[in-house]
């Protein structure tokens, strides 16, 4: 029976590196659980392999817990398929993502094929170098609702969707027609006080010029 050794690498992390021993009669799911036994991440999230050339353009998907969509275009899912069903090439490559919320990308390439050692349990981590990075749960969105309802908790605040320290300020203005009859009343007695003065001022424009020269020789 030949034994697949793929090398299994992030994209984004070069340095991080997997070669797996695995049966060709093995799935494509027990693949994926093997790489995460080598990782230490949760294998129970939406992932997929895509059969892949050597420019790892995606072709055929191979899925695990795939959407309703998927399943109903019929995806191949990945429990119960076997590896050599989709091993063209000595080669053979797949693009392989994992965890489609938070997703981590992965080059998967076959490198060997191998003869069966009688006794040795597969799949089979020969290598690891590097620590896989941190994998974080997925992100759950607001539901839009809430973030709707938190804006009508910061207008509800007040009447006019003034917060507590605008309310504050303004307790002392019962209404904005008492605001605006206030400005309108300081604007009536600053008029009466320019109107006094230039009434006194009016009073003695008619002061003779001789009389002012005549202060001068004061």
């Amino acid at each position: 029976m030949a034994i697949y050794r793929f090398r299994v690498s992030f994209e984004d992390y070069d340095d991080v590196v997997r070669d797996i021993d695995i049966k060709s009669t093995q799935t494509f799911e027990d693949l994926h659980l093997a790489i995460h036994k080598s990782t230490g991440y949760n294998p129970e999230q939406s992932s997929s392999f895509f059969v892949s050339n050597d420019q790892w353009i995606k072709g055929d998907e191979i899925a695990l817990l795939p959407s309703q969509r998927k399943i109903d275009r019929g995806v191949t899912l990945m429990k119960g398929t076997k590896l050599s069903r989709f091993i063209d090439d000595p080669h053979q490559k797949f693009y392989y993502i994992y965890n489609f919320d938070r997703p981590f990308d992965f080059h998967v390439e076959l490198v060997k094929i191998l003869d069966d050692e009688a006794g040795k349990e597969y799949p089979y981590v020969v290598r690891a170098v590097g620590d896989a990075p941190k994998a974080t749960g997925p992100v759950v969105a607001p539901a839009a609702a809430s973030a709707d309802s938190d804006d009508e908790d910061f207008l509800n605040d007040t009447e006019y969707g003034f917060g507590e320290e605008d309310t504050e300020d303004m307790e002392t203005v019962e209404s904005v027609d008492e605001l605006s009859g206030t400005v309108h009343g300081q604007e009536d007695e600053e008029e009466e006080e320019k109107d006094e003065f230039m009434d006194e001022f009016s009073d003695n424009e008619n002061y003779d010029s001789d009389d002012y020269n005549n202060k001068e020789d004061y």
